[in-house]
């Protein structure tokens, strides 16, 4: 059996690997049109920043140590152009002589990735603009930091790379500038977690310009300019275009594949294409998102490897089933960590999926060790049967290892109501005994259960403040006087029972505190007195926090404007 494979990194080398594994007698070739063949895609920002020091430690295999090892032909710098299913071959084009040959195959693997996303804009041959995809880009952008030593850098896009490189390039001392049009960064969280990652970044000198649109790019003397629409340019030494990647599929849809979202190749559970013979697999590939049932485009690495060793074997003649994609990611933005399993409630909805949530602030571990860090999280679940959604966090230590359990319970088809009993491991420098998971699942019982009613950040500003309902800020009176919501009075948790007399049975309550937690303890003293009490998910911290974030801020949009 002759098996090509066009593309490596995760998910051809993987099947490479895996096929070799199941078949010592199969012949396998990989046609890889850049200059490395499996290499560490995700570590790229950080080479540019200088915290991966060493080129070679990018370069996870190479084509010598492929052969030696999995007797696999691996052939860099050879561009697939063309794939004739009717006589099962492919054209090649050796990219160093220009010569061209067909290579004929018994079964064939796409892995040919996504593209930087690069919209028809004028400007964008710019020698100062630079997209950040391959190891060739990141030696591109890294030699320009380097030699050209630019003191201003502005990223088109908020997503994983964009916020990866914001991120190395400001710890290399460059002024850096975030635009793009939707207004909140990472569309794997919804915009109330992603306010926190703002803070994080403007804490940290970086400039936000939410909701602007990039119209094109112009030479500038030293530098170049981001022209927007209906908005005077922006100026710095470089700019990289971070606005997404697009599946790499024109030789796919010249072969007559069937395609689907965003143009990706459409696959079934085997990662058999339309056509017979031929498989795709990684950041090309459309997916069954595994929470809502409807088709995906998912571009992660964890995701391409799996699907490379699916491929491989049902390439070899095995069964194997791909069960979809959760999206399960996470993130490292100067002190904060965000991840994301599931599906946001901006998704959910748009799935037609009824959803309730609960937002808890818990510490990474127990209150009485010290260093332990205020994690926010958000998990969704589907009314009515409490199916587990989806979950984001955000905070310091401790978040990969609960968006993990999260995301095993998802997996595992759990209910969010089960969450409080996992039996999870406990000490004190790494959790308490009920676990920031456990906590959620307590949550949604509470819910469940009828013992807790909650309103949410978004409804705070409309609750009528003309005495029709009550107000509460059960914290302390310090808290209250640093910051407060109009109209809530301070009432301290500790001093309600005496004080219940002051409060009118008549009408609805409204309660709130820092996170959520005293505030429901003072809705179970209310609820049990004969109150009709609500508690606000989340509490102040959620709610200032996204107030901070969208209050207007005229002077940070002009130093957005001007040359660092």
């Amino acid at each position: 059996m002759k098996v090509v494979i066009v593309g490596g990194v995760a998910g051809g080398a993987t099947a490479a690997a895996r096929i070799r594994r199941l078949d010592e007698g199969a012949q396998i070739v990989v046609f890889e049109r850049s200059g490395y063949v499996s290499y560490a895609n995700c570590g790229l920002p950080y080479y540019i920043g200088g915290v991966i020091t060493d080129p070679e430690e990018l370069t996870l295999q190479t084509p010598e140590s492929f052969w030696q090892r999995f007797r696999v032909d691996m052939r860099v710098r050879h561009e697939v152009t063309a794939i004739h299913p009717e006589k099962k071959a492919v054209t090649v084009r050796n990219l160093d002589t220009g010569t061209e040959f067909e290579e004929r195959y018994d079964k064939l693997l796409l892995s040919p990735g996504a593209r930087p996303t690069q919209p028809p804009l004028p400007g964008v041959a710019c020698d100062r603009l630079f997209t950040l995809r391959t190891v060739e880009d990141t030696f591109r952008i890294r030699e320009f930091v380097t030699r050209q030593r630019p003191r201003s850098a502005i990223l088109a896009g908020g997503g994983f790379i964009g916020l990866e490189l914001a991120e190395n390039l400001r710890e290399l001392g460059l002024e850096v500038t975030i635009v793009q049009r939707p207004r909140h960064l990472l569309s794997q969280l919804d915009p109330e977690m992603a306010a926190f990652l703002h803070a994080e970044l403007r804490q940290h000198g970086v400039r936000l310009m939410l909701g602007h649109s990039v119209e094109g790019f112009a030479p500038a003397e030293g530098g170049v300019e981001v022209l927007l629409k209906d908005e005077a340019p922006l100026r710095a030494d470089m700019v990289v275009l971070a606005i997404g990647v697009t599946p790499d599929t024109a030789l796919a849809k010249s072969a007559g594949l069937e395609l689907g979202v965003k143009g990706s190749i459409v696959v079934n559970e085997r990662m058999e294409t339309s056509l017979p013979d031929i498989y795709a697999v990684g950041d090309a590939v459309q997916v069954r998102h595994a929470v809502s049932g409807l088709p995906a485009h998912i571009a992660l690495a964890g995701p391409a490897n799996k699907q490379g060793r699916i491929a491989a074997d049902n390439i070899c003649g095995g069964d194997s089933r791909y069960p979809g994609s959760q999206g399960s990611c996470v993130l490292k933005l100067f002190a904060l960590t965000a991840a994301a399993t599931g599906l946001t409630e901006t998704a959910a909805r748009q799935a037609g999926i009824g959803c309730d949530k609960v937002y808890l602030a818990p510490a990474s571990h127990a209150g009485y060790y010290p260093g332990g860090q205020i994690m926010t999280m958000k998990v969704l679940f589907e009314q009515g049967t409490f199916r587990l959604l989806g979950a984001q966090i955000v905070g310091g230590e401790g978040v990969d290892k609960r968006i993990d359990v999260l995301s095993a319970a998802i997996h595992a088809g759990l209910s969010a109501r089960e969450l409080e009993s996992l039996d999870l491991a406990y000490a004190p420098p790494y959790s308490s005994a009920k676990d920031p998971v456990n906590m959620a699942g307590f949550m949604v019982d509470n819910l469940a259960d009828g013992r807790l009613k909650q309103f949410f950040w978004d409804e705070v500003d409309a609750l009528p403040r003309d005495g029709s309902i009550t107000l509460l800020d059960t914290r302390t009176p310090g808290e209250y006087a640093r910051g407060h919501i109009d109209g809530f009075v301070n009432l301290p948790l500790d001093e309600l029972r005496e004080r219940l007399e002051e409060i009118p049975r008549d009408r609805p309550v409204y309660i709130h505190c820092q996170t959520g937690l005293r505030s429901y303890v003072a809705c179970r003293i209310l609820a049990q007195h004969g109150y009709d009490c609500y508690n606000l998910s989340g509490g102040y911290r959620l709610y200032a926090a996204v107030a901070k974030d969208r209050a207007p801020s005229p002077a940070a949009d002009l130093c957005g404007r001007e040359r660092p």
